[in-house]
């Protein structure tokens, strides 16, 4: 498409490509492609029910082939979500409502060839499973269903919230595990019904 239209306008004198215009038009064409790609792979569900604020999360491009490596060389790796119960004050910061931070911990024993996953919510260890199946190392470390992050007690009924989910991922010496240095973070509104 640019080619179409450089070549379509190339005869006229303003219009003519200079090398700064086409950086220009590649450097906007990219960053558009990438933020769509960010957005489309990182999913957040929240859903209030039984007394607590359910959170589904699942971001599919986090596993890196930089993650991969780490993880079979034996390092401990670890993914964290900072997940955010955010109320929106018009005109004002938005108010936060609550915070918890769910941290996703692999480390590969070489000798016997198994997964160790930890799953950790606010200091406490919640889950522990040992599999040899990548699969399930992969869905384990981007992903989480259900989890009761919040109590609606703290919610007013009929007010509008949002989730928001940092991630980052460690380690992080002599390099990120991902191509985005300070992690990613998205959001979802969702409309508290008692």
């Amino acid at each position: 498409m640019l080619r179409s239209l450089v070549m379509h306008c190339a005869h006229l004198p303003a219009c003519r490509p200079t090398k700064a215009r086409l950086v220009l038009a590649l450097a906007a064409a990219l960053a558009v492609g990438g933020l769509s790609l960010d957005a489309a792979s990182f999913r957040i569900s929240p859903l209030a029910r039984d007394g607590s604020v359910l959170v589904s999360f699942s971001f599919d491009d986090g596993y890196t082939q930089q993650v991969h490596d780490a993880i079979w060389s034996g390092l401990r790796t670890t993914f964290t979500y900072t997940v955010d119960l955010r109320l929106e004050v018009p005109a004002w910061i938005d108010r936060t409502i609550d915070s918890t931070v769910v941290s996703n911990v692999v480390e590969y024993d070489n000798l016997t060839r198994r997964h160790t996953l930890i799953r950790i919510i606010d200091g406490r260890e919640d889950s522990r499973l040992v599999t040899d199946d990548e699969a399930e190392v992969r869905a384990w470390m981007t992903s989480f269903e259900r989890l009761a992050l919040f109590r609606t007690s703290l919610l007013e009924p009929n007010r509008e919230y949002y989730v928001r989910v940092q991630a980052t991922a460690r380690p992080r010496s002599g390099g990120s595990l991902w191509p985005w240095e300070s992690g990613l973070s998205g959001q979802a509104k969702f409309l508290f019904l008692p």
